[in-house]
């Protein structure tokens, strides 16, 4: 269970960590300045299991690796929106950060405690007694997100490259 952190549409990766940032290859570094400009408060205080919930075509702009990275190291549970910049989705899905698309995302409001019933695709909003259906993910997919992403899932499959 964790508090939902809400944004709105197109919420661009520049939002997610600024390019100056860039330079930085250590995610718990990088996650220190999350949102930084948007909302200065979610790095400092976002816990173990929250969630960023956002509306249409969220991770738009750029294609860097770095958004999916820094979020992932927050050590929020998932990012739910409406829908996903197609990059970010896969970006996301490669590196284990937990993408939801929910068309009902719109109804979760900032700070609803939330819980996700992965084995019924479904969001529990706690705070409302509320519960939304979410799309499921290609199997295929849930097999790189259980194995932590893409470089662990290929390990597990052929183990150690030398």
């Amino acid at each position: 269970m964790g508090r939902a952190w809400r944004f709105g549409d197109d919420v661009d990766t520049d939002v997610i960590i600024q390019g100056k940032y860039l330079v930085i290859n250590e995610p718990e570094k990088l996650a220190e300045h999350v949102f930084e400009n948007v909302r200065p408060d979610f790095a400092k205080n976002v816990q173990n299991g929250d969630f960023v919930v956002a509306g249409e075509n969220f991770g738009c702009g750029s294609s860097r690796e770095h958004a999916p990275l820094a979020l992932k190291a927050t050590k929020i549970e998932a990012v739910i929106a409406k829908s996903y910049a197609r990059i970010f989705f896969r970006n996301a899905v490669n590196i284990g950060l937990k993408v939801i698309e929910c068309s009902d995302a719109d109804r979760i409001d900032d700070g609803d405690e939330l819980e996700i019933d992965y084995e019924r695709n479904v969001i529990v909003n706690k705070t409302k007694n509320e519960e939304y259906q979410f799309n499921p993910l290609p199997e295929f997919l849930k097999n790189i997100l259980d194995s932590g992403g893409l470089v662990n899932f290929a390990r597990k499959l052929y183990g150690e490259l030398k």
